[in-house]
């Protein structure tokens, strides 16, 4: 699978993350607890999904860094 693709992906669940968090935030909604159910196995996976992918984004940093020092 393309690199691209793997980071398109992980940037969406980045993205859901954020959004959930914040709803939590800003109007203490819990998006994913509220479609999934508390505790839920499937609740769970997604935030360890976020989580994953929130540390690959770190590595995007230095990917973005290194385009620029390219230019």
């Amino acid at each position: 699978m393309d690199s691209r693709v793997i980071d398109y992906i992980l940037l969406i669940f980045v993205i859901i993350g954020a959004v959930n968090w914040g709803l939590i935030g800003f109007f203490n909604f819990n998006l994913v607890n509220f479609l999934f159910g508390s505790g839920s196995i499937i609740e769970r996976i997604i935030y360890g999904i976020v989580g994953i992918a929130g540390l690959y984004a770190i590595s995007l940093i230095g990917r973005v860094r290194s385009l620029g020092d390219s230019e």
